[in-house]
């Protein structure tokens, strides 16, 4: 059920405002954990061998700012919305740095890639509503920005 519904959580963020792209999933050749070339013979990645990449990334105990950062910034920039699992591990990263700037940073650039699907951004936040507790970090909506 739970992989079903992973699913079905990407397939939502696959929708154009065109209608809807092929469900394969789109990426660039490059990303800040593992650079890779474009080759028709490429293997191509799983979902989950892609979300355990970036939960790799995040859960690295040495990450610095920069990298954080970077990681983050090449994450938004695919044609998806992360799921919870790799936005719990770059929250965490987020804690171990004390950068609460780039925590909530995270989940503004998630609710803005979620676009026009007004139910992914509660979802997510409902999943990670642990995680936030145990890192006392607030959300935009509790801090009031993101009427801003």
């Amino acid at each position: 059920s739970s992989i079903h519904c992973g699913t079905m959580f990407r397939a939502v963020f696959r929708l154009s405002a065109t209608g809807a792209r092929s469900l394969a999933r789109s990426r660039p050749c490059y990303s800040a954990p593992l650079a890779s070339r474009c080759y028709s013979h490429a293997k191509v990645e799983t979902d989950e061998e892609f979300d355990a990449r970036w939960v790799t990334y995040f859960s690295k105990p040495d990450i610095d700012a920069w990298e954080l950062r970077k990681g983050v910034n090449t994450l938004i920039g695919y044609d998806l919305v992360p799921e919870p699992k790799i936005l719990d591990s770059a929250l965490r990263a987020c804690r171990r740095l004390n950068d609460l700037a780039s925590a909530i940073r995270i989940l503004e650039a998630v609710k803005n890639k979620a676009g026009p699907h007004k139910d992914i951004y509660p979802y997510v936040i409902q999943e990670l509503k642990p995680t936030l507790t145990e890192l006392g970090i607030s959300t935009p909506e509790e801090l009031g920005i993101d009427k801003l």
